[in-house]
């Protein structure tokens, strides 16, 4: 969540490149089309392979979007990442990385519109079926939240907690818009994580 500056590809490795060839398309495919009218048939047609390639390659249509959402949540992490790394404390880029978090995802073609037009078809891929990204995010904010302790001669304690933590707070305020402060002043959102988060880093 722009703990520390770029020093690793961010979660969820990049596939081959047929692998990406597919992505692509369901991108565009559920950009153009939402989640509820497209189907694996769509993508394979727009990606210029055969049905059973989907398939063998990235599996159901439930693990396609997974697949394709887990891909956008990577880029997620390295522009935020990258946006934040020139931030002189562990604290600033906290606070400046979880403001662009909410801001990046709330404007993102695909997610943010997926959330605003098929809520009700996004929420278990945000829930119940987002196992793999939330590891995969979790883990790579606690290994930033490691690397941050290791310069600042802290403690060596396991991080994993308040990067879960971390992680269920966005997604809190991903799925339920309705909130004390508002989401789309980055003033406010700025405050929050300076008063709620940023304590959770000497957790």
């Amino acid at each position: 969540m722009g703990v520390h500056g770029r020093e690793e590809a961010g979660p969820g490795a990049p596939a081959d490149a047929l692998g990406e060839q597919i992505l692509d398309a369901a991108r565009e495919q559920f950009m153009t089309f939402g989640l509820r009218r497209s189907t694996v048939d769509d993508v394979a047609r727009r990606a210029g392979v055969s049905r059973v390639t989907v398939y063998r390659r990235i599996g159901n249509k439930d693990s396609l979007v997974s697949a394709c959402l887990l891909r956008e949540y990577r880029r997620f992490v390295e522009e935020v990442d990258e946006a934040v790394a020139a931030l002189p404390t562990p604290e600033d880029r906290l606070v400046e990385g979880f403001a662009a978090v909410l801001r990046h995802i709330r404007e993102h073609p695909l997610v943010g519109g997926l959330l605003r037009l098929e809520p009700e078809t996004m929420l278990p891929f945000l829930t119940v079926e987002s196992g793999p990204a939330f590891l995969a995010i979790r883990s790579y904010l606690a290994g930033r939240l490691r690397e941050v302790r290791r310069l600042e001669g802290g403690p060596e304690t396991d991080p994993t907690p308040v990067a879960e933590l971390m992680v269920r707070i966005t997604v809190s305020f991903l799925l339920n818009p309705v909130s004390c402060f508002e989401l789309d002043d980055d003033t406010q959102v700025r405050d929050f994580a300076r008063r709620c988060l940023v304590p959770l880093l000497a957790a």
